[in-house]
């Protein structure tokens, strides 16, 4: 019998974090016809190991090998039932009334095909992320020369319920309808820029995406070590992925800068990632 929302949380190397994560889940779901799903991306912890008899409400899956963040969703996603699919990263915590208050938004709303919320750091500031736009070349160039207004659409409200381009992966509630009509994740994203990808395919879709005033905590980059060129690498490929599949056919005059922009941008990371290792 179909669910009205299924979570979908994928695990790597944070048990500690997950843990937590499905504690303010069970909480939040009390009343909401639910099921949640973890798939766990052959993690070195003792998380399978520990979570599933703490938690035999929620379905597990060891993956044997690190398929990517995209495809283990599509894993989880491929078995739910929900009307809505909440793909919710493990190193977050939910209010008690966020769940509830996002489903009845998109209830209430027919033509919001995803939504995301007011996502807090761990020192409890607002994270800009919560709102994004998409990275069109000249909004890539201006966030890349450090002018980042119109990238995380600083112009919003951060206290009304608002139409947004990008809803960020760590909490993104998607409209079944939608993702049925304009498809799963892209799992030629290993890991980051697999929500703008959706994102903006929801957009283009006919849908819309919004924030909503409604609140967690993302304790960021738990699954990374952002001190390693492999983070470097996936990072940056996966703006080259995004902008080779949605803007190769603009012309070079607009093309080139940003490619040269996000070439420059990694070989800087490696730098300082060199630099760090020889203390330098």
């Amino acid at each position: 019998m179909a669910k009205k929302i299924s979570i979908v949380i994928v695990s790597y190397n944070v048990r500690r974090y997950l843990d937590n994560c499905l504690q303010s889940v069970g909480k939040a779901l009390e009343g909401i016809d639910a099921e949640v799903f973890v798939v766990d991306n052959a993690s070195q912890d003792d998380t399978m190991t520990v979570l599933p008899a703490k938690y035999p409400w929620v379905s597990f899956t060891a993956n044997e090998e690190n398929v990517g963040f995209a495809c283990a969703n599509n894993q989880a996603i491929r078995q739910s039932t929900g009307q809505y699919v909440l793909l919710l990263n493990p190193d977050t915590t939910v209010a008690e009334d966020t769940l509830r208050r996002a489903v009845s938004f998109m209830d209430e709303h027919p033509e919001a095909g995803a939504a995301g919320v007011r996502m807090h750091n761990e020192d409890g500031s607002v994270a800009p992320e919560s709102r994004r736009a998409i990275p069109t070349p000249w909004v890539s160039a201006l966030k890349m020369l450090g002018f980042t207004r119109r990238y995380y659409m600083s112009h919003l409200s951060w206290d009304e319920p608002c139409r947004i381009e990008v809803v960020s992966g760590a909490f993104c509630l998607l409209r079944r309808q939608a993702l049925d009509e304009v498809g799963l994740l892209d799992e030629d994203f290993f890991m980051y820029g697999e929500d703008i990808d959706l994102s903006y395919r929801i957009l283009k879709g006919g849908w819309q995406n919004w924030y909503l005033p409604l609140d967690i905590v993302h304790y960021k980059g738990r699954s990374t070590v952002k001190s390693d060129y492999r983070y470097v690498h996936v990072f940056y490929q996966a703006m080259l992925i995004f902008f080779r599949k949605h803007y190769s056919h603009l012309s070079i005059f607009y093309t080139l800068p940003v490619k040269v922009a996000i070439y420059f941008r990694a070989f800087i990371a490696v730098i300082d990632l060199l630099r760090q290792k020889l203390h330098l």
